[in-house]
């Protein structure tokens, strides 16, 4: 017989509710998808900052105008010499291009780096795990990012997971994933690499 639970997180995740439950439920029944692509369009990818990123901004042999910031929720930050400037919608190095073109007229030839850490971007920019995972949960997506990535941040499948029938949802569209084949058994032909938004859906199953 085949049951269902929901991860404890699921209410950070409402706009995966839905979708979690109607696929969590017809992937426990009978999975009759189509295997996820085992390629994907290559292209470089690169993050969009989001609000509530931590960024860590280097201003080169300027220590005092280097610093730590977190997004705010209208999407901007603030910082030595900068104050109210857009970051959300941004990648780092356009964010790093900004700053220098503002404390150009404090800074000759300023180098500003920008590092973002403790990820809160946007759904689009995450893979998120839900269901019979050991550890549910959204996380960044990086270029050329795998099933076995994510799985592993997830601390792999509970112990009841019917990782066989989990379902990759990308862009609408659903698509069969073997979890048990590749971290059960090694078989490295199920690892599929994955896109930004894509969610994984694992069924839990009692045998």
């Amino acid at each position: 017989m085949c049951t269902t639970s929901l991860p404890r997180h699921a209410g950070r995740l409402p706009r995966l509710f839905a979708a979690f439950m109607a696929f969590l439920l017809s992937a426990c029944a009978s999975n009759n998808f189509p295997p996820a692509p085992s390629q994907v369009a290559t292209s470089d990818y690169h993050y969009i900052i989001g609000s509530g990123d931590t960024l860590h901004i280097t201003v080169w042999q300027n220590p005092d105008l280097s610093s730590t910031v977190q997004v705010r929720p209208d999407g901007r930050i603030s910082s030595p010499l900068v104050s109210g400037m857009q970051a959300a919608g941004l990648t780092p190095d356009q964010l790093a291009t900004e700053i220098s073109k503002h404390i150009a007229k404090y800074v000759r030839d300023p180098v500003v780096t920008v590092v973002v850490s403790n990820f809160h971007g946007a759904l689009s920019q995450q893979v998120s795990i839900v269901g019979a995972a050991a550890k549910p949960q959204s996380i960044p997506y990086r270029d050329r990012m795998t099933l076995l990535d994510a799985m592993i941040v997830a601390g792999g499948l509970s112990p009841y997971a019917n990782g066989n029938a989990a379902v990759l949802i990308r862009n609408g569209k659903s698509y069969s994933v073997r979890l048990d084949g590749l971290l059960r058994r090694g078989n490295m032909a199920d690892n599929v690499p994955l896109l930004p938004g894509d969610t994984i859906v694992i069924p839990q199953g009692w045998f």
